[in-house]
C-alpha cells in the first residue's frame, strides 16, 4: 500500500482542524454546558442560577411521568428499529430478485427517503385524519374506531407506523447494495447446495449481510431515539400531555416550553449516558458476531 507523504508534519492536523472545530462547537461544548446546567436551578429569564446538586436528576428519575415516557421510548425504539429493518430487508430481497421493471420498483421504494421527518409527520396526520384519513377508514372497516390524537394507544401506533414508513427506504438502499455485492458464483454454489430459498437466506445471505445489518442496527436505533423528533412533534403538537412522547421530546418540552433548563439538562445527560451504554453494548457484544471477511 502506498503511503501519503506530507511536506510538513503539521499539514494533516491543518486538514482535520475544520472538522474538529465543528465537532467541538456543536457536540462537545453543548454537552459540557448541559452537564453544568444539570446541577443548577436556572432562572427562566436569565437572572441567575442556584446550585441544587443532584436534585434535578432525582426529580427526573423519581417522576412517574418520566418513567412512563422512558418505558414508551424503549418500546417505540425496539418496534421502529426491528420493523423498519425487517420490512426493508424483505423488500430488498424481493427487489433483488425482480428482473423486469426493477428500476421502477426500486425508485418507488426509495423516494420516501427524500421526505423530511416533519413532512412525513404531516403526511402521517393526513393518513390518520379522523375524517379523511384512509388508514382510519381501513381500521373502521374492521371495527376499530381509531382516534389518533385522542387515544394514547392509537396515537402510539400511528407514530410507530409513520416512523417505520419513513425509515424503510434507507434500510432498503443499503441492504439492496449489500445483496448486489454478493458474488454470483457464491449464489450459484448456494443454489446448488440448498434448494430452499428461506434456508439459503438464513445460512448464506444473512451472514454475508451481517456488517451491513450491524451498521443499520446502530443507525436505526439512533433514528428511533433522536431523528423521529420531527414526526412526533407534528403528530402530538399542542396536545402532548394526552399522547405518548419519547425522552428526546420530553427534553424539548421541559426546556423550551416549560423553561425548566436545569431539569431539561439533567434529562439530556441521562439520555447521553443511556446512548453511551447502548453503544458500548452494541460494539462489545453484537459486533463479535459480525464477520467482515
Amino acid at each position: 500500500m502506498k503511503r501519503v507523504q506530507f511536506s510538513s508534519p503539521y499539514l494533516p492536523y491543518l486538514f482535520i482542524a475544520p472538522q474538529m472545530a465543528i465537532i467541538f462547537v456543536f457536540f462537545y461544548w453543548p454537552s459540557v454546558q448541559a452537564i453544568q446546567s444539570s446541577f443548577y436551578l436556572e432562572d427562566p429569564f436569565g437572572f441567575g442560577s442556584t446550585f441544587v446538586g443532584l436534585s434535578n436528576y432525582a426529580d427526573a428519575l423519581g417522576s412517574v411521568q418520566y418513567q412512563a415516557i422512558a418505558r414508551f421510548t424503549v418500546v417505540f425504539t425496539v418496534l421502529v428499529t426491528f420493523l423498519s429493518l425487517g420490512i426493508g430487508m424483505l423488500l430488498a430481497v424481493k427487489a433483488d430478485a425482480v428482473l423486469k421493471g426493477s428500476s421502477t420498483y426500486k425508485t418507488l421504494l426509495i423516494w420516501v427517503y427524500a421526505i423530511a421527518p416533519p413532512v412525513a409527520g404531516l403526511m402521517g396526520m393526513m393518513f390518520f385524519d379522523q375524517h379523511i384519513g384512509p388508514l382510519v377508514k381501513l381500521a373502521g372497516f374492521f371495527g376499530w374506531d381509531m382516534k389518533v390524537g385522542l387515544n394514547y394507544n392509537d396515537t402510539a401506533i400511528a407514530m410507530i407506523i409513520v416512523s417505520v414508513w419513513k425509515q424503510i427506504p434507507y434500510n432498503f438502499i443499503f441492504i439492496l447494495s449489500g445483496l448486489q455485492s454478493i458474488p454470483v458464483s457464491v449464489r450459484e454454489a448456494a443454489a446448488i447446495d440448498c434448494r430452499s430459498g428461506v434456508r439459503r437466506f438464513w445460512t448464506m445471505t444473512l451472514p454475508l449481510l451481517a456488517p451491513t445489518a450491524f451498521f443499520l442496527l446502530i443507525i436505526n436505533m439512533t433514528y428511533s431515539l433522536f431523528d423521529t423528533f420531527g414526526v412526533i412533534d407534528v403528530m402530538v403538537k399542542d396536545k402532548a400531555a394526552n399522547n405518548p412522547i419519547t425522552l428526546v421530546y420530553k427534553v424539548y418540552m421541559d426546556g423550551f416550553r416549560g423553561n425548566d433548563l436545569g431539569g431539561s439538562s439533567a434529562q439530556s445527560v441521562i439520555l447521553m449516558i443511556v446512548v453511551f451504554v447502548l453503544t458500548i453494548f452494541q460494539f462489545r457484544f453484537i459486533e463479535r458476531r459480525v464477520h467482515y471477511n
